[in-house]
């Protein structure tokens, strides 16, 4: 028997790993079709099979198979979930397919290798192969095939891996296969025996306790994805947004039971289809969903971690502080340890006797003294020098320029350019002399220069925020080339246009042929340097915003002279520039040290380095340059061209200036360089990096070395220390680790230390990361024109730690981060503008840029473009990573790349990544220099308007200060509830409408107990007055009725049923009618014959097959012996559409009443009882529940006595409706209040609208009509449709002044956004603002309320009529809300929410708001269920209520639930009904007619479509309206819950292009204003979402669609 049991696990073990390999197979959707057919092909051999076949020695039973098969996608999905500690030495497993596709060898010039580093891609590798993952562990979403650019593989010829990354991941298949098995069966054993180990208690994520008890090594292998998701309890899907306090363990039932559905049984006795890899799902109502959707949904559920949380304080607080989670501090952070860092001061500044007193005294002597000596050499495209400007043609031509600028510019009374004025300097980038030239000219002239970037276009990025600088500045005139004023944009006339944001400048030429020579006797007045301006310097920060950063003359004079001594320059030396000559180190160097030096500048532009990027070594070689002036990128660019160069040799450098040197990562290509060019007679000691800023200018630089002298030592920091700000040598774990080369001393005659980051600026300690500050004069002064901020950076006095200033002068702040080390060397860290604060813990922007580019030998990203940044979402900084993709990427490759990432920032700097964004290659807005524009992309990003091609959104592992899940407290007994009411003063929320026995009126038709009686009176006391009148969609009478007709067309109604349909008294009868006459006269003829009428919408000819079978079901429910129509309808039951949407044989008998017969029915029948059925009143709610409601003829009388007192209603009066006639109060309105009350219904259908949407204004104008009735859908057409012809609706006579009220009919929330733009709109054709109100019905009372009435308010004796303020409104706290509790707030507070009164109520009606759940009376400030007169929603208690629901399966419970409900203290012996609505009652300064203070309903929403989430009550409307605002391309919003998942379904109005851009502006704005994380977003088409006739969401129809897959989205994100 053993060996038998041991032979079966194995084959089990063996077959559930194959089931896996083809869950895997099918990481893509696949279709029904073809994941049958493989499921098929691999189990039919295990099935038992027909005699006489060959089969399998062991056969599984079915129903075991299917266990199997429903355990198998968990197992798939918990394959990258394996305990960490297994197989750590293993490399990640790769499938052949990637290998052969990704591993090979491809040119490195890809990457970005500011951030390229061996060591470091070394450790990304590591990190993820600790990961183990074959797939990815989250959903992909899902995209429209319009959305998926497809690329053929055939054409994708990877290039070569660059050095370092070869070879890493690769394996033969035998061993990856081999691993497979072995991690499977360990899983399944797992499975099996239970998982005792999940102990995971804390987020990977930035939490700092996390953080803390993992460093290095182990912070990575717990990094990966799964791991950062946390594990959790399968045996039922998990509530991720609740609260849980403890984790169960995994028993081995759980286990085997994992993700069956509830009952779904074994296979044989449910054969639901399955597609692609799905589980059979049920949605809350029980209706069975197969579908992927549903599948990955349950995969995200499973994916995702479950928050663990602290026990909570016993009453929720008010104060958003306590709200929030704050980030407690971990005890065992690394703290900074050492003593407080001394100043370190730089080398004395050696005074040289011959230094120049000025850079133009220098200029003159050396144009004076070397007119020949070569200036500056400029090369063309090709290589080759264009031109050579020598220190004579420099002097002369600035003179020239300085005299132009002071002489020649307006008149010689007011001239357009004086001394000390700003002028703008633009310059292309490969057009160094005439900047030069202009620069010198404008120093001579006394003007200060403002160089600036060439604006390309009007709309140039950051081109806006240069031209606030210059007009900042005042600057008028903008000095320019010839060839570059050709090029500018110009207008048809020739005129060079006005750019966006600039000032409005004159463009002058500074070629010499364009100016005037100065005279003989005219010599520029050259000073010593002082303490004017000398130039200002642009700078961007990191929000996009431009400075101008002032350096004095002195200053810059200082500075030259510091260089001049750290770089040992002598006169005529060489210098090869790479660098922008008008800003940064390349201005300092190149423009001014040089000709302080009299020294020859190479410049190498741009251009001519994307052509040949090895031009600079060139050059070196050629002038046998001593100096060359770099940044990171150019040594790159010369690795990836050196092999086709031979003749190379860098023995003349002494000095390689490294201008980024200060970013961490610049030592990687320091190193590659060296490594390669060390052959070529490139010495080590010449790389020299060097720090700067623009506001401190030079910081730092590595003096060239003496031949031999060893090179310092590194920094081999720990990254989880320097996110804590603190120093931590870590030369043992390579993975979380950074490298940091030193950029030299402090500049001579500076003094140089490292303050605090936050608050005073204080002296750090020795092993403390802050910002360094230096006090020396060669710094700039001041940000032009901003005192403030100019305080704030350049005029720092730091103290030490018992609050003493370490010296009288200011210090500058440098913006770098880092910390001074042995031997005074300066190691930078970060910049202050690439800082990010998550969690209290500290990371920069390149350093996630680097690990991000080691993802993966690939070379996925284009040419190594990363952007991050950080975005303020709820109270903490989040990191967004935007990468531009490889034109020939796959959605499969860019998913992967994406989920690798994550793994890989999680694993290294242990914080989770909130945004993870692709766009198309080229897309991202460049510098003018090509690289990213930072802060235009995190504006496109928060816009809307980055245009992704793939966003992965992770904000349940990012989020870790959510606010505190509310927990339910224990019941509150009764008596509390009384004294808690009494203490705090608030009264029983109790309202009641007149008491209809004390209104005296001469209602004569309170004489008569039914309508049918009332009707006869009519025919005989008033027979030619006019009832209904119906318009089409012309505005002209299609049908009208007078009291006389509707009785004899009623009488031979009556006399059709009982002769062709021989009905008995009793007898159910469907009246399937389109809005109009006809179906007014059918009622009443039913009433005649003693039948029971049921409205039912007529099916859509154009969609029959969906509104067909609601109309066969109300048929069917109602239990209806025969169903009357028109002919036109009775074909259409009839038709071969009709036949394939439902069985037309199982229909009653169908009679078209066009034909009626000409005798009347012999006797008219009258009930014997009042409380016999009327009507039966059928509808479907929001929530797409059916449900009938009996209307007895009491109620339907006391309804029309309620409404006509309400509304005023007599004979004379005309009312206009637009509504729908089948259920509600529109049936109400529209069929029965005319009979009784005598007035003239004008009868407007809405469907007409849609042809004509002016019909129904039109009429009310036409008819002069005081009151009307409408829907929000007529309201909502009228407002989209006449909104741009109000004037000519004017011109044509449409007068609303007439209209006294305009009530909305609705069973929700007043739409208050709606009722006021309405109102706004049509103001100018004289409607009151005061005529629009609300009223609120449901399926227990019809009307509830209805109809606004004027008040009179009487405030301090003063009395205010209609043109007060709407007295209707009022602003609640939505906080307060979601716990159930009202709370009044000012209007424009954060979280306010504007509620509308629904209208007055009604007489003869009582309200009572109770508890839902105990069916307490509740105070005045608590939100709570309407009772009326019978219940806790909004409880009502009136005679007009229904008697109960008509159900065929008699659910007696539910019945006496929502019609008999009594209260469980106080008053026990009322029996109210039910609404199904939360609202609250507030007690008003108004009065009535009465005197009385006025009692105002606020209906907050169905209690059905609340949403519990983390403890607290969410209205749809809410989050709705807040994902709206977001975004001018969304037009419809609706929101749902799936397994406490929050799906968020937004209409597109824009391309498809833009649906991506939607996903992080919905789940920004939910998590801000709502406090919950958005689970799915899914983007479709307009019209997607389903609407009722009333105007109403059907977001559980919207659900059940999604879920089964039938919205066809455009796209589906699935946040994790």
């Amino acid at each position: 028997l053993i060996p038998i049991i041991l032979h079966s696990v194995a084959f089990c073990l063996s077959l559930k790993f194959k089931i896996c390999s083809v869950f895997l197979s099918m990481a893509g959707d696949i279709t029904q079709k073809g994941y049958e057919k493989k499921r098929s092909k691999l189990i039919g051999a295990y099935l038992p099979q027909a005699p006489g076949k060959a089969g399998c020695s062991l056969k599984l039973h079915p129903a075991l198979l299917t266990e199997l098969l429903t355990h198998t996608h968990c197992a798939v999905l918990n394959y990258s979930r394996m305990d960490p500690s297994m197989g750590q030495e293993r490399r990640t497993p790769v499938t052949p397919s990637s290998s052969s596709r990704y591993h090979r060898r491809r040119s490195s010039g890809s990457r970005d290798e500011r951030y390229r580093s061996d060591v470091h891609t070394e450790a990304v590798q590591a990190a993820l192969a600790k990961h183990k993952e074959r797939k990815m562990a989250v959903p992909m979403p899902s995209k429209r095939r319009s959305l998926v650019v497809q690329s053929s593989m055939d054409a994708y010829t990877p290039p070569d891996t660059s050095s370092g990354s070869e070879g890493e991941g690769q394996g033969d298949g035998t061993s990856s296969s081999q691993e497979g098995s072995i991690s499977m069966e360990h899983w399944i054993s797992r499975a099996i025996h239970g998982t005792s180990s999940t102990t995971t208690t804390t987020s990977s994520t930035a939490s700092s306790s996390s953080s803390s008890t993992r460093s290095g090594g182990s912070g990575a292998a717990a990094g990966r994805l799964a791991d950062v998701l946390a594990q959790h309890n399968h045996s039922a899907p998990p509530d991720v947004t609740g609260y849980t306090n403890n984790t169960a363990n995994t028993t081995a039932t759980d286990a085997i039971q994992v993700e069956r559905a509830p009952g779904a049984g074994t296979a044989a006795q449910r054969q639901t289809p399955k597609y692609g890899n799905a589980e059979l799902m049920e949605t809350g109502d029980g209706v069975p969903v197969s579908s992927r959707v549903s599948a990955k949904i349950q995969q995200l559920v499973n994916t995702l971690k479950r928050p663990k949380r602290p026990p909570l304080r016993e009453f929720f607080v008010d104060d958003f502080e306590e709200l929030l989670e704050v980030q407690q501090p971990d005890p065992n952070q690394p703290k900074a340890e050492g003593a407080q860092m001394v100043p370190m001061r730089g080398e004395q500044l050696g005074v040289v006797t011959n230094w120049p007193p000025s850079l133009e005294a220098a200029l003159q002597r050396w144009g004076t003294i070397s007119p020949k000596a070569p200036c500056l050499t400029t090369m063309d495209t090709n290589g080759k020098p264009l031109y050579v400007l020598t220190y004579g043609k420099l002097w002369s031509r600035s003179v020239k320029v300085a005299y132009n600028l002071l002489h020649k510019l307006g008149t010689k009374q007011e001239p357009l350019v004086r001394p000390g004025d700003r002028v703008a300097l633009v310059f292309p980038n490969n057009d160094p002399a005439s900047f030069m030239t202009a620069f010198y000219g404008c120093l001579l002239a006394e003007v200060v220069p403002v160089p600036i970037e060439v604006p390309l276009t009007r709309k140039d990025a950051g081109s806006q925020q240069i031209g606030f600088l210059l007009g900042s500045c005042g600057v008028t005139v903008a000095l320019t080339s010839d060839a570059c004023h050709k090029g500018l944009p110009k207008s048809p006339t020739g005129e060079i246009p006005q750019f966006k944001g600039w000032p409005k400048v004159m463009w002058f030429v500074t070629e010499s042929k364009h100016l005037s020579k100065p005279p003989r006797d005219w010599f520029p007045h050259i000073k010593e340097a002082n303490q004017d301006t000398a130039y200002i310097e642009y700078k961007t920060c990191k929000d996009g915003s431009v400075l101008g950063v002032t350096v004095m003359r002195i200053a810059m004079l200082t500075h030259c002279q510091a260089i001049t001594q750290s770089c040992s320059y002598t006169e005529a030396e060489t210098i090869v520039n790479v660098l922008d000559f008008k800003k940064d180190v390349g201005l300092w160097h190149a423009i001014q040290t040089s000709v302080m030096n009299m020294m020859h500048v190479i410049s190498i532009p741009y251009a001519l380095m994307k052509v040949n990027p090895l031009s600079w070594i060139q050059k070196v070689c050629q002038y046998k340059a001593k100096v060359a002036c770099v940044k990171s990128r150019d040594m790159h660019w010369a690795l990836v061209a050196h092999r086709d160069q031979r003749d190379v040799n860098l023995s003349s450098l002494r000095m390689l200036v490294v201008a980024d040197g200060s970013n961490p990562w610049s030592i990687s290509s320091c190193d590659a360089f060296l490594n390669v060019f060390q052959t070529k007679g490139l010495k080590p000691e010449v790389i020299c990096p060097c720090a700067s800023s623009p506001e401190a200018l030079t910081v730092a630089i590595r003096r060239p070395l003496e031949e031999g002298t060893t090179p310092p030592g590194r920094g081999i920091l720990s990254m989880q220390g320097l996110s804590h700000g603190v120093i931590r040598v870590d030369s043992e774990e390579k993975l979380s680790v950074l490298t940091l080369q030193d950029v030299g001393s402090v500049m001579p005659g500076g003094l140089m230390c490292v303050v605090k980051l936050e608050g005073v600026p204080q002296l750090c300690k020795t092993d403390e990361i802050g910002e360094m500050c230096v006090c020396t004069v060669a710094t700039g002064t001041s940000y032009y024109g901003l005192a403030g901020m100019t305080k704030n950076t350049f005029e720092v006095f730091p103290v030490s730690n018992n609050g003493t200033p370490i010296s009288e002068f200011p210090f500058t702040r440098t913006g770098l981060l880092g910390f001074i080390g042995p031997a005074g060397l300066i190691f930078v860290a970060g910049k202050m503008d690439g800082l990010m604060v998550v969690g209290g813990r500290r990371h920069n922007a390149d350093d996630i840029v680097a690990t991000a580019l080691a993802v993966e030998p690939m070379k996925f990203v284009y040419r190594g473009r990363i952007a991050v940044f950080s975005i303020t979402v709820l109270h903490d900084e989040r990191i967004v990573v935007v990468a531009e993709q490889r034109p020939d990427s796959t959605e499969e490759d860019s998913f992967q790349w994406m989920s690798r990432v994550l793994q890989a920032i999680d694993g290294i700097h242990q914080v989770g990544v909130y945004c993870l964004a692709l766009v198309p290659s080229n897309t991202l807005p460049k510098t003018p220099l090509g690289g990213i524009h930072l802060s235009e992309t995190k504006q496109l990003f928060l816009e809307g308007a980055l245009h992704p091609c793939n966003v992965l959104m992770c904000p349940h592992t990012c989020v870790t200060n959510l606010p505190k899940p509310r927990q339910k407290q224990p019941e509150i007994g009764p008596a509390s509830v009384m004294v808690g009411n009494l203490v705090s003063g608030k009264r029983i929320a109790q309202a009641s409408g007149r008491d209809l026995g004390q209104i005296e009126d001469n209602d004569q038709a309170r004489k008569f107990l039914f309508l049918s009686e009332v009707l006869q009176w009519r025919a005989q006391t008033t027979p030619d007055h006019v009832l209904y009148t119906l318009l089409n969609s012309r505005g002209t009478i299609a049908s009208s009725l007078t009291c006389v007709q509707l009785h004899k067309r009623a009488e031979k109604i009556a006399a059709m049923l009982a002769e062709r349909g021989h009905l008995q008294d009793g007898d159910h009868v469907a009246l399937v009618y389109p809005p109009g006459i006809d179906l007014i006269v059918a009622f009443y003829g039913c009433l005649y014959a003693g039948c029971v009428p049921i409205t039912v919408r007529p099916p859509h000819p154009q969609n029959i097959a969906t509104t067909l079978p609601t109309v066969k079901m109300i048929v069917e429910v109602s239990r209806s012996v025969c169903v009357m129509t028109t002919q036109v309808i009775t074909k259409l039951l009839r038709s071969k559409e009709a036949s394939a949407a439902v069985d037309v044989r199982t229909w009653p008998p169908v009679m078209d009443t066009d034909d009626l017969p000409k005798k009347k029915p012999p006797l008219l029948y009258k009930p014997s009882n009042p409380d016999t059925l009327a009507y039966l009143d059928f509808s479907v709610s929001t929530t797409g529940m059916l449900a009938g409601v009996k209307m007895s003829h009491t109620a339907t009388s006391a309804f029309c006595r309620s409404i006509k007192l309400q509304c005023e209603l007599y004979p004379s009066r005309e009312v206009a409706i637009c509504l729908d006639p089948y259920c509600g109060l529109g049936f109400v309105l529209w069929c029965l209040c005319s009979v009784y009350s005598g007035h003239q219904s004008i009868l407007i259908p809405p469907s007409e609208l849609e042809v004509n949407p002016a019909l129904w204004l039109s009429a009310v104008s036409q008819y002069k009509v005081r009151d009307t009735f409408c829907s929000y859908s007529v309201m909502e057409l009228c407002t989209k449709g006449l909104g741009l012809q109000t004037d000519s609706l004017k011109a044509r006579g449409l007068d609303l002044s007439r209209v006294r009220t305009c009530v909305v009919v609705a069973e929700e929330r007043p739409r208050i956004a709606l009722t006021q733009s309405f109102s706004k709109l049509f103001k100018d054709l004289g409607l009151h603002p005061r005529a629009v109100s609300t009223s609120f019905g449901c399926r227990v009372n019809l009307a509830i309320c209805l109809q606004s009435v004027v008040f009179t308010l009487s405030l301090a004796g003063v009395s205010q009529g209609t043109s007060g303020p709407d007295p209707t409104t009022v602003y609640v706290d939505m906080r307060a809300l979601r716990h159930d509790r009202v709370r009044l707030v000012e209007r424009g507070s954060p979280h306010s929410l504007p509620l509308m009164e629904s209208g007055k109520i009604l007489p003869g009606v009582r309200i009572i708001i109770a508890n839902p759940e105990t069916k307490g009376p509740m105070g005045e400030s608590h939100l709570g269920e309407i009772f009326v007169r019978e219940n806790k929603k909004i409880w009502v208690h009136s005679g007009h209520n229904a008697s109960g629901y008509f159900t065929v399966y008699g659910d007696e419970a539910l019945q006496s639930d929502h019609f008999n409900s009594r209260l469980s203290f106080g008053d026990t012996q009322t029996v109210w009904a039910r609404t199904g609505y939360l609202g609250f009652l507030r007690r008003t300064e108004l009065t009535d007619a009465s005197g009385e203070r006025h009692d105002a309903l606020y209906v907050v929403g169905a209690l059905e479509e609340a949403m519990e989430l983390r403890g607290m009550r969410y209205h749809p409307i809410d989050i709705e309206t807040s994902v709206i605002r977001t975004h001018k391309s969304i037009t419809e919003c609706a929101v749902f819950t799936w397994t406490n998942l929050l799906v968020v379904v937004v209409e597109l109005d824009g391309s498809e292009q833009e649906a991506l851009d939607l996903v992080p502006l919905v789940t920004n704005v939910v998590l801000e204003e709502h406090y919950l994380i958005v689970g799915v977003v899914v983007v479709v088409d307009i019209g997607v979402i389903p609407i009722n006739s009333r105007g109403e969401k059907q977001r559980m129809h919207l659900r059940d669609g999604f879920l089964a897959d039938q919205l066809d989205p455009i796209y589906v994100a699935y946040n994790m």
